[in-house]
Parts: structure tokens; C-alpha cells; sequence
């Protein structure tokens, strides 16, 4: 599966930060069996590998890793199986180490020249982050005028209040958020409720 067929899979991709490894498989089966089936695990806890790999055995889970920062973090990503990787920026190290290991790839961007370095290594498909503290939609319709072939995840600000809005922008494939995957232990009932919730909001 590349990046573009993940990024059309849900209109919400969950950020998702496990502090409990014992807290992933039951988020993670309550986020997919309300529709969501594309989780993001980002590596911001001591938690976040050993989460990936459980969440994996999560039938109709496609697992990713999150806060990809380095090419360390990539190899510890995929070495945990994460079937793609989102990066919260882009540097020519980091999307080469990507683009060679073949893995679906998500890079951040924030300006043109940040897309124009994606063109340059192949990519074409980016997350906009941090989206509201960006410039918002506005900044992003400005942002992808020019570059038409590019299609985008913003992140970072998106909650249930605005998602829609940017989701009505045709190059939105999806848009990445928290408030589907709430910190702390899951209430799989209230998660599934978020997760369908957020399901119909294309």
C-alpha cells in the first residue's frame, strides 16, 4: 500500500501518544472498529515501538510510526514493523534513508521550499504542519496553487470543530489529529464514538 492509498483509507489519521504499552491494543481496536483504521504512533514515549508492534497484530490496523526526526528513528521504526512513516519536517537525509528503504513516507511541510525539496526526492504527498500555527487553510490553498500535483495531511491544531472545513479542500486527502485518541487509559466505547464520529466527516 503507498502513502496516497493510506492517506485516502480514513479522513482521520489519530496522532497517537501511548505512555502504557497495555493501553495500545485496546485504542487501537476501538479506533479501527470505528473506521479508522490508519494509526499513527509517534515516537515520543519510551512506549511508542513496543506499541507499534502490538498494535499491529490488530486485525485491519495499518500501523505507522510518528515524530520520525532522523534516520536512527526511521531504522528503529521499521525494525518495530511500522508500515509508514510521518516525519514532523523534511530534510534530504532523512527522505533519501526513506525513499531507499521503500517505506510509505508522510514528510512535513511547512513553506514551498520544503515541497520543492520533497519534488526533488520523489515525493509528492506531504502532511502540512503545524497546520493552524502555519497559517491555516488559507496558508495551505496559497501553498498548494503552484503545486498541483501534491496532495496533503494537515496536522497539528485540527480538532472535530474544524476538520471538515479543511477536509472540503480538494488536495486534503485526510488530516492528522489527538482528539480521537485521547491520553491515558482508553474507554474503547467513547474512542469507537470519536473514531465514527470523525469517519463521517468526508
Amino acid at each position: 500500500m503507498n502513502i496516497d492509498a493510506i492517506m485516502r483509507t480514513a479522513p482521520v489519521i489519530p496522532v497517537i501518544v501511548i505512555d502504557d504499552v497495555d493501553h495500545a491494543v485496546p485504542l487501537a481496536e476501538a479506533l479501527v472498529a470505528g473506521g479508522l483504521r490508519v494509526l499513527e504512533v509517534t515516537l515520543r514515549t519510551p512506549a511508542a515501538l513496543a506499541a507499534i508492534r502490538a498494535m499491529k497484530e490488530v486485525p485491519g490496523a495499518i500501523v505507522g510510526a510518528g515524530t520520525v526526526t532522523g534516520v536512527a528513528d526511521l531504522n528503529k521504526a521499521l525494525a518495530a514493523g511500522a508500515e509508514f512513516i510521518v516525519s514532523p519536517g523534511l530534510t534530504d537525509k532523512l527522505g533519501k534513508a526513506a525513499v531507499a528503504a521503500g517505506v510509505p513516507f508522510l514528510p512535513g511541510i511547512a513553506n514551498a521550499g520544503d515541497i520543492m525539496r520533497g519534488l526533488e526526492l520523489g515525493l509528492d504527498r506531504f502532511k502540512f504542519f503545524p497546520a493552524m500555527a502555519a497559517g491555516g487553510l488559507p496558508a495551505l490553498k496559497a501553498l498548494a496553487a503552484p503545486f498541483i500535483q501534491c496532495r496533503f495531511c494537515p496536522t497539528g491544531g485540527i480538532s472535530l470543530d474544524n476538520a471538515a472545513e479543511w477536509l472540503a479542500f480538494d488536495p486534503v486527502l485526510c488530516v492528522g489529529g489527538s482528539w480521537v485518541s485521547p491520553k491515558g487509559a482508553p474507554d474503547k466505547a467513547v474512542i469507537e464514538a470519536l473514531a465514527r464520529e470523525a469517519f463521517g466527516l468526508r
